[in-house]
Parts: C-alpha cells; structure tokens; sequence
C-alpha cells in the first residue's frame, strides 16, 4: 500500500514574506500557501521517497493571532488523516510564536491510539520564505525524515535539526535559528542529513492530559474564558478584581478560569493572593504555575490553589480550558 504523508498549512514565518530578501524580521506572516511553500524545498521528493504527497491548507495566519477556531478546525483535520491507514503521519507548517501552545493542544486532544503509532509533527521558520537564506526549507525536510523514522510517534516540533516533544517544548528566543528549547528534559532527537539520532525516549506519556473527546473541541461554541496573571514586585490584586468584574458580567464568555505566572516555587504576594481567593469563592478555578523557565512548582502538602503538573503558564491555561470543557460535557 503507498502511504501519504500529510501537509497542512496554517501561515506563520516560514511562509512570511518581505519586499527585500535581506529582511528578516520586517516581513508580512503567512503570505504563501501550502502548496507553493513545499514547491521551494530542494530535494522534497526525494526525502518523500514513493510517499504521496498530500496538503491542506487550514488556516493562512500570523501565529500570534491563533484562535481557536483554527484550533478545532486544526484537531478535526489531523484527526481525520490519522485515521486514515495509508498515512504515514502529518506535517504541520506553524508559527513559532504560539507553536508550543498548539502542540500541546493537540497532545491533549488527539486519540491516543492513533498517537501511539504515528507522529504528528509541528514545524517552522525563524526567517520568511523570502530571505536570502530562509531556514523553513531544511526544517520541513527534517520533519519528513522524522515522519519516516520508525518508532517516531506522538505531537513533535521540529526546528533548526532538532526534535521536541509537545509536553516540554517552549520557545525561548526571538531571534536566532535555534529557538525552542525542551529544558531539564532535553531535546528528543536530533535530524542530521536525513537521518534522526535518537537521544531521549519517543513520548511515552500518552494518557489523557484533559480527557476531552475530539467531538466536544470539534463542536465548541465558546470556550471557557481563561486568563494568565503574574506576580511580581509590588503586584496588587487589581488586575483579579478588574477580570472579575468584568468578566462575571459577560454572559457569553465568564471568566471560568485563572493560571497564576507565580514566581519562583510557587509563591504569591498576599495582595495578589487575597484576590485569588475572592476569585476562587466566586467559583473561578485558579492554577498555579512557575513563570521560571526551568523546574516545576514543588506541590506542597496543603495548598490554596490547584498545580499546574509541571506545565507553563500557558500550557496551563489550555489544559484548564479543556478540563473546564470536559467537565461541562
């Protein structure tokens, strides 16, 4: 049986473009489609080897105003294609702004026993199609050598030869080549002239992060309303009472939700804390992170507010949104 590998489209740099070639920052996101994008990779056929090449464009975006009606459009589509015994597995083009979001998105939201078997993998560029030496093209043919390796399964992010996986990826730098990170846990693999040197363990934690089915995503109105604050020196609870005013008001999307940046191990000025709790017994549900890079907030024995499991803020904030949505389901 000749297998497909799947390319879906949703904007970002890798398909930016400038009016200079040298320009690699004041450039227009998502300005070429799917489809003229992998016309422009060297040796795309050959890395396919007898593959089909199939592509879709879902979305034409600047990353930085992901939605989530991309989102459920994104999962509805990828779900559609893993089902699919002839797919080898799925490429997805995205922007490194909120790439880590979508993939732990889509971590927690596809069927885990497609997962198991197949890999879907996220992949990006730091410079625009139209530079003199755009990055998109060598990161779209590591992702086709990741597609192909055997064993390769779960959500991954592939950039500048290095693989990730969705759970620990984050992007943490704006400029250079190599910006993602995978911090404490260290990269997955590397993809070194076509070939994946594997370093760490293909993802095995496939349970459910959120327990929400792909129909309640694919069938969503409105989603829960979730926002991130931070704590920092001299922070106050105003910006707490200001979304609880404002936002228990709004009958289409209440505030359901708080994931608190904290500093270190978890820790919350008083005055912040204080208006968390007003939050917490108005029945808005408060999540504690870390807005360190490295490490996770150390659960305590008793504490005032739900962890994040070692999450970003947010990762956090879309695992509260989709545990939010299974619990209205």
């Amino acid at each position: 049986m000749t297998k497909k590998i799947v390319f879906l489209g949703t904007g970002g740099t890798i398909a930016g473009t400038a009016s200079s070639s040298s320009d690699n920052v004041g450039y227009l996101a998502a300005q070429v489609g799917v489809d003229d994008l992998l016309v422009a990779v060297p040796g795309l056929s050959e890395a396919l080897k007898d593959q089909v090449l199939v592509t879709e464009q879902v979305a034409q975006v600047d990353s930085k105003d992901m939605s989530f009606a991309i989102w459920q459009r994104l999962a509805v589509r990828v779900t559609h294609y893993l089902a699919q015994d002839d797919v080898a597995g799925l490429v997805i083009t995205h922007g490194t702004d909120t790439l880590e979001e979508t993939a732990f998105f889509l971590h927690a939201v596809l069927p885990r026993e497609q997962l198991a078997c197949k890999s879907v993998v996220l992949t990006c560029a730091m410079r625009p199609a139209s530079s003199n030496t755009p990055d998109g093209p060598q990161n779209i043919l590591d992702a086709v050598s990741v597609v192909n390796t055997q064993g390769a399964h779960g959500v991954l992010v592939v950039c500048a030869g290095t693989v990730h996986g969705a759970l620990a990826v984050q992007k943490v730098h704006p400029y250079r080549l190599d910006a993602f990170s995978s911090g404490e846990s260290g990269p997955i693999a590397f993809v070194e002239e076509g070939f994946v040197r594997l370093v760490n363990q293909w993802p095995l934690d496939l349970e459910d992060v959120s327990c929400s089915a792909i129909e309640s995503i694919a069938n969503a109105v409105h989603w829960p309303r979730v926002e991130i604050v931070m704590n920092y020196v001299g922070v106050s609870g105003a910006t707490v009472d200001a979304l609880m005013h404002f936002g228990l008001l709004d009958e289409v999307s209440p505030l359901a939700g708080l994931v608190v940046a904290a500093t270190g191990n978890g820790t919350i000025h008083r005055d912040l804390e204080a208006a968390l709790t007003r939050a917490v017994n108005a029945g808005v549900s408060v999540v504690v992170s870390t807005r360190c890079q490295l490490g996770c907030v150390i659960a305590q024995q008793v504490q005032q507010f739900k962890d994040a499991q070692g999450l970003s803020p947010v990762k956090a904030r879309v695992a509260l949104m989709l545990s939010l949505m299974a619990s209205v389901d």
